[in-house]
């Protein structure tokens, strides 16, 4: 399929991935309606740092992805649905773990059911590499099995599931899309990255959660085009697709890497407010993204110092957006 002239619904538009996504469409000639979460501040998010060349493209439309009526009403006359939309945060879960199961998995529902009724030729739902769990093998490729270290991750995995169910009870065409950690500008003090750059850039002391977990980081943008060629390539449906770069790194030397870009050698502390309880953390991943590079001829194309930089250069220019201070759940 084509992305030129193509009509493309994007679910989580205004979020850190989900503008980027709307970016790359745009740029690639698609149009697209880009579905934001409904706030009274009439608020739509990243979208406001996206090229403003690309806004007569990009039509906002304002709703709660738990809301059916709101999300049939979004996908009519749409080609392709790409499902970003999600409560992500990992610590939230445990305090609204309600609410993140009805939004995860009923609005995949809801997504799935507009999908089947308005015959979007495709739909690209984006699962999470939290699904695994800490690694039993590494590197991880999508036989691995699931685990549901966090309510958050409970909720992707029930998400999935009706994903593959709706593919192979009514022949939805749904391609799932798994990213590992994914980084760069625009994303929200809630992540690791972005909470260790504006400390380094405006205090003397790390506070931090737990320094061992290893994660494996795809810059933003290689992420966003990833999501697309599950979209445009033929032959994909009913796949899970890992995106990631197959390195891994620790927090704490995630941490050491900031320190050497930024010119800063600071301290760490640790809170424990920040550490996840026990057995939930989640304490290694690491990517198999053979798939990825077999089916979508993808492979990432920022590499991690490059992508570190433009986060600190990020994240230096929008000061306003971070309160070093507060823990973000």
């Amino acid at each position: 399929m084509e992305l030129n002239g193509t009509r493309a619904l994007v679910t989580g538009a205004g979020g850190f991935i989900g503008s980027h996504l709307v970016e790359h469409l745009v740029a690639e000639g698609a149009s697209v309606r880009a579905f934001i979460r409904y706030t009274s501040r009439n608020d739509d998010g990243n979208l406001r740092f996206v090229d403003p060349a690309l806004r007569p493209d990009i039509e906002t439309v304002a709703g709660d992805l738990r809301d059916p009526d709101a999300v049939r009403s979004a996908a009519d006359g749409i080609d392709v649905i790409f499902h970003l939309g999600a409560l992500i945060a990992i610590p939230y879960s445990y305090v609204r773990p309600r609410e993140v199961v009805e939004t995860n998995v009923l609005g995949t529902l809801n997504v799935l059911e507009a999908a089947r009724h308005t015959g979007a030729r495709r739909v690209v739902h984006i699962s999470t590499s939290e699904v695994y769990g800490t690694a039993r093998r590494v590197p991880i490729d999508e036989s691995h099995p699931m685990q549901g270290q966090s309510p958050y991750s409970a909720s992707k995995i029930g998400a999935d599931r009706v994903a593959e169910a709706y593919r192979r009870s009514f022949g939805v065409p749904v391609v799932t899309v798994r990213p590992f950690n994914t980084y760069g500008p625009r994303q929200s003090a809630r992540a690791v990255i972005p909470t260790i750059v504006s400390q380094l850039l405006t205090r003397d002391r790390l506070h931090l959660g737990s320094l061992t977990p290893v994660r494996d980081f795809t810059f933003v943008t290689d992420t966003a085009r990833g999501m697309a060629l599950a979209a445009s390539t033929e032959g994909v449906e009913g796949l899970e697709i890992n995106l990631g770069s197959g390195a891994e790194i620790s927090i704490g030397q995630l941490a050491g890497r900031l320190m050497a870009i930024t010119g800063k050698d600071l301290p760490i502390d640790t809170d424990d407010h920040r550490v996840r309880p026990g057995d939930s953390e989640v304490e290694r991943l690491l990517a198999d993204a053979g798939l990825a590079r077999e089916r979508l001829g993808w492979s990432p194309r920022v590499d991690l110092d490059d992508g570190l930089a433009r986060v600190v250069a990020w994240v230096g220019s929008h000061p306003e957006l971070f309160d070093p201070d507060r823990y973000t759940v």
